[in-house]
């Protein structure tokens, strides 16, 4: 199949299979004797894999080390143990992530609710956003 076929079947764009391609997380494929790349199905369930990696927060570097540990799992040379590892690590970023978007969140509602009442005084919020230690515009 073609480069367009690919990205439609895959769900991205024909610029997102040969960004993959640069990035080398994507195989380049054989060509077809007119030179088009000529893909195969695996290449559809490798770039629905990157795809949705990337939806759940995966850098393609990480995806490409799962894949190796995927391939290397089944060769027998890296224990499920290690893959196992790996996913744990991201899911301790990940959840690192979730708590600091919680605390922004709170301080974001409690400058919300420290409005800019007075018009001659700095507002809290932009003190708060420019690092002043005192959000109530006081100093």
């Amino acid at each position: 199949m073609h480069t367009a076929e690919l990205a439609r079947r895959a769900g991205v764009k024909v610029s997102t299979v040969r960004f993959y391609e640069r990035s080398g997380v994507l195989a380049e494929p054989e060509r077809t004797a007119s030179g088009y790349r000529d893909y195969r199905e695996s290449d559809v369930r490798r770039m629905r894999f990157l795809r949705r990696g990337q939806e759940l927060g995966f850098t393609l570097a990480e995806l490409h080390e799962f894949d190796h540990f995927s391939q290397t799992v089944r060769a027998g040379s890296v224990s499920a143990g290690e893959v196992a590892e790996a996913a744990a690590q991201k899911l301790r970023e990940i959840e690192e992530k979730v708590a600091d978007l919680q605390r922004t969140s709170l301080a974001i509602k409690a400058l919300l609710e420290a409005q800019c009442i007075d018009p001659s005084a700095p507002c809290p919020i932009v003190s708060a956003l420019a690092g002043d230690h005192d959000a109530s515009g006081a100093d």
